[in-house]
Protein backbone atom coordinates (compact mmCIF):
# COMPACT_ATOMS: atom_id res chain seq x y z
CA UNK A 1 0.00 0.00 0.00
CA UNK A 2 2.79 2.31 0.98
CA UNK A 3 4.17 1.81 -2.10
CA UNK A 4 1.09 2.49 -4.45
CA UNK A 5 0.47 5.88 -2.13
CA UNK A 6 4.50 6.74 -3.68
CA UNK A 7 4.16 5.88 -6.69
CA UNK A 8 0.67 8.36 -6.92
CA UNK A 9 2.47 11.26 -4.70
CA UNK A 10 5.57 10.46 -8.10
CA UNK A 11 3.02 10.83 -11.16
CA UNK A 12 0.88 13.65 -9.67
CA UNK A 13 4.02 15.95 -9.10
CA UNK A 14 5.93 14.55 -12.43
CA UNK A 15 3.16 15.57 -14.45
CA UNK A 16 1.20 18.69 -12.60
CA UNK A 17 3.01 21.01 -15.59
CA UNK A 18 1.13 19.27 -17.72
CA UNK A 19 -2.31 18.75 -16.66
CA UNK A 20 -4.66 18.04 -13.60
CA UNK A 21 -3.37 15.05 -12.12
CA UNK A 22 -7.12 13.49 -12.02
CA UNK A 23 -7.66 14.51 -15.44
CA UNK A 24 -4.64 13.44 -16.59
CA UNK A 25 -4.78 10.00 -14.47
CA UNK A 26 -8.28 9.32 -16.22
CA UNK A 27 -6.62 10.23 -20.06
CA UNK A 28 -3.94 7.60 -19.05
CA UNK A 29 -6.40 4.63 -17.55
CA UNK A 30 -8.57 5.68 -21.01
CA UNK A 31 -5.23 4.98 -23.18
CA UNK A 32 -4.66 1.95 -21.76
CA UNK A 33 -7.72 0.55 -22.41
CA UNK A 34 -7.12 0.84 -26.26
CA UNK A 35 -3.45 -0.07 -25.62
CA UNK A 36 -4.37 -3.30 -25.95
CA UNK A 37 -6.88 -3.76 -28.61
CA UNK A 38 -6.83 -0.78 -31.32
CA UNK A 39 -3.11 -1.11 -32.50
CA UNK A 40 -4.50 -1.31 -36.48
CA UNK A 41 -5.79 0.72 -39.23
CA UNK A 42 -9.19 -1.31 -39.44
CA UNK A 43 -12.47 1.18 -39.35
CA UNK A 44 -15.32 0.66 -36.89
CA UNK A 45 -17.46 -2.14 -38.33
CA UNK A 46 -21.37 -0.91 -39.33
CA UNK A 47 -22.61 -3.14 -36.31
CA UNK A 48 -20.33 -1.35 -33.99
CA UNK A 49 -22.00 2.03 -35.22
CA UNK A 50 -25.47 1.07 -35.18
CA UNK A 51 -24.37 0.12 -31.51
CA UNK A 52 -24.65 3.75 -30.93
CA UNK A 53 -26.72 5.30 -33.02
CA UNK A 54 -30.83 4.91 -33.85
CA UNK A 55 -30.36 7.65 -36.59
CA UNK A 56 -30.73 6.51 -40.20
CA UNK A 57 -29.78 9.74 -41.81
CA UNK A 58 -26.55 10.84 -40.13
CA UNK A 59 -24.15 8.64 -42.41
CA UNK A 60 -25.99 9.50 -45.89
CA UNK A 61 -26.07 13.04 -44.98
CA UNK A 62 -21.93 13.38 -43.82
CA UNK A 63 -21.34 11.25 -46.68
CA UNK A 64 -22.76 13.19 -49.21
CA UNK A 65 -20.49 16.40 -47.58
CA UNK A 66 -17.81 14.20 -47.62
CA UNK A 67 -17.83 13.22 -51.25
CA UNK A 68 -15.36 15.95 -52.30
CA UNK A 69 -12.64 14.70 -50.19
CA UNK A 70 -13.12 11.13 -50.01
CA UNK A 71 -14.52 10.04 -53.19
CA UNK A 72 -14.63 6.12 -53.02
CA UNK A 73 -17.70 5.48 -50.96
CA UNK A 74 -16.50 2.09 -49.10
CA UNK A 75 -13.87 4.29 -47.48
CA UNK A 76 -15.53 7.56 -46.62
CA UNK A 77 -18.36 5.56 -45.06
CA UNK A 78 -15.97 3.50 -42.74
CA UNK A 79 -14.35 6.60 -42.37
CA UNK A 80 -17.31 8.37 -40.96
CA UNK A 81 -18.50 5.20 -39.07
CA UNK A 82 -14.93 5.45 -36.51
CA UNK A 83 -15.38 8.93 -36.37
CA UNK A 84 -18.76 8.50 -35.38
CA UNK A 85 -17.66 5.83 -32.94
CA UNK A 86 -14.78 7.52 -31.19
CA UNK A 87 -16.33 10.67 -30.82
CA UNK A 88 -19.70 9.38 -29.11
CA UNK A 89 -16.95 6.78 -26.74
CA UNK A 90 -14.97 10.39 -26.09
CA UNK A 91 -18.89 11.99 -24.90
CA UNK A 92 -18.26 14.44 -28.46
CA UNK A 93 -20.05 15.47 -31.17
CA UNK A 94 -19.04 13.98 -34.12
CA UNK A 95 -19.72 16.83 -36.05
CA UNK A 96 -17.38 18.59 -34.03
CA UNK A 97 -14.76 16.01 -34.72
CA UNK A 98 -15.21 16.56 -38.83
CA UNK A 99 -14.45 19.69 -38.57
CA UNK A 100 -11.16 19.44 -36.71
CA UNK A 101 -10.27 16.58 -39.50
CA UNK A 102 -11.22 19.64 -41.51
CA UNK A 103 -9.20 22.10 -40.39
CA UNK A 104 -6.27 19.95 -39.12
CA UNK A 105 -5.06 18.13 -42.22
CA UNK A 106 -7.91 18.03 -45.21
CA UNK A 107 -8.82 14.27 -44.52
CA UNK A 108 -5.53 13.21 -45.40
CA UNK A 109 -4.58 10.54 -43.69
CA UNK A 110 -0.82 10.62 -44.22
CA UNK A 111 -0.74 14.78 -43.13
CA UNK A 112 2.68 15.67 -41.46
CA UNK A 113 2.68 19.25 -40.14
CA UNK A 114 6.06 21.45 -40.05
CA UNK A 115 6.26 20.31 -36.31
CA UNK A 116 5.70 16.97 -37.07
CA UNK A 117 1.91 16.47 -35.88
CA UNK A 118 0.49 13.44 -38.16
CA UNK A 119 -2.27 12.13 -39.64
CA UNK A 120 -6.20 12.92 -39.64
CA UNK A 121 -6.60 14.87 -36.26
CA UNK A 122 -2.61 15.91 -36.30
CA UNK A 123 -1.67 14.05 -32.75
CA UNK A 124 1.95 14.96 -31.95
CA UNK A 125 4.23 12.10 -31.90
CA UNK A 126 4.74 12.66 -27.88
CA UNK A 127 1.51 12.14 -26.87
CA UNK A 128 2.28 7.99 -27.53
CA UNK A 129 5.14 7.99 -25.47
CA UNK A 130 2.80 10.05 -22.90
CA UNK A 131 -0.36 7.96 -22.90
CA UNK A 132 0.08 5.82 -25.37
CA UNK A 133 2.15 2.94 -26.36
CA UNK A 134 5.17 2.39 -28.41
CA UNK A 135 3.08 0.17 -31.25
CA UNK A 136 0.80 2.69 -31.75
CA UNK A 137 0.74 3.94 -35.09
CA UNK A 138 -0.34 7.41 -35.51
CA UNK A 139 -1.34 6.72 -39.03
CA UNK A 140 -3.76 4.08 -38.05
CA UNK A 141 -7.60 5.22 -38.40
CA UNK A 142 -8.75 3.87 -34.85
CA UNK A 143 -5.37 4.95 -33.32
CA UNK A 144 -5.70 8.68 -34.50
CA UNK A 145 -9.36 9.21 -34.18
CA UNK A 146 -9.13 7.57 -30.43
CA UNK A 147 -6.12 9.88 -29.86
CA UNK A 148 -7.86 12.83 -31.01
CA UNK A 149 -10.94 12.70 -29.36
CA UNK A 150 -9.48 11.28 -26.17
CA UNK A 151 -7.03 14.77 -25.71
CA UNK A 152 -9.64 16.89 -26.54
CA UNK A 153 -12.32 15.41 -24.45
CA UNK A 154 -9.37 15.45 -21.63
CA UNK A 155 -8.67 19.34 -22.88
CA UNK A 156 -12.28 20.03 -22.51
CA UNK A 157 -12.81 18.54 -19.00
CA UNK A 158 -9.71 20.68 -17.77
CA UNK A 159 -11.72 23.68 -18.98
CA UNK A 160 -15.13 22.91 -17.99
CA UNK A 161 -16.91 22.57 -21.07
CA UNK A 162 -15.34 25.55 -22.64
CA UNK A 163 -14.94 25.02 -26.15
CA UNK A 164 -12.82 27.69 -27.53
CA UNK A 165 -10.14 27.03 -24.79
CA UNK A 166 -10.33 23.67 -25.36
CA UNK A 167 -9.87 23.60 -28.65
CA UNK A 168 -7.05 26.57 -28.51
CA UNK A 169 -5.29 24.31 -26.29
CA UNK A 170 -5.33 21.06 -28.78
CA UNK A 171 -4.27 23.30 -31.39
CA UNK A 172 -1.63 24.64 -29.04
CA UNK A 173 -2.54 28.05 -29.96
CA UNK A 174 -4.94 28.68 -26.11
CA UNK A 175 -5.74 32.25 -26.52
CA UNK A 176 -5.81 33.04 -29.77
CA UNK A 177 -9.19 33.31 -31.58
CA UNK A 178 -8.26 32.03 -35.16
CA UNK A 179 -8.13 28.31 -34.73
CA UNK A 180 -11.44 28.18 -32.51
CA UNK A 181 -13.43 30.28 -34.78
CA UNK A 182 -12.41 28.41 -37.96
CA UNK A 183 -13.57 25.16 -36.23
CA UNK A 184 -16.60 27.07 -35.30
CA UNK A 185 -17.35 28.28 -38.46
CA UNK A 186 -16.99 24.62 -40.28
CA UNK A 187 -18.88 23.12 -36.65
CA UNK A 188 -22.00 25.10 -37.01
CA UNK A 189 -22.22 25.46 -40.96
CA UNK A 190 -20.61 23.05 -43.53
CA UNK A 191 -20.90 19.85 -40.77
CA UNK A 192 -24.01 21.04 -38.73
CA UNK A 193 -26.50 18.56 -38.07
CA UNK A 194 -29.72 19.08 -36.64
CA UNK A 195 -30.98 15.70 -35.85
CA UNK A 196 -31.14 15.43 -31.80
CA UNK A 197 -30.65 11.46 -32.35
CA UNK A 198 -26.97 11.32 -34.16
Amino acid sequence: MYKLILLFIVLSHAFTAQANTLHYEKIIFSAHTFSYTVINDEAVTYQQYVSLTTDDDWLSVMGERLKRFKPDQYEREAFLRTVYYEAKRAGLDPQLILSIIQVESGFKKYAISHAGARGYMQIMPFWVETIGDHKHNLFHLRVNLRYGCMILRHYLDKENGDYFRALGRYNGSLGQSSYPQMVFNLWFGVWHYSNSTA
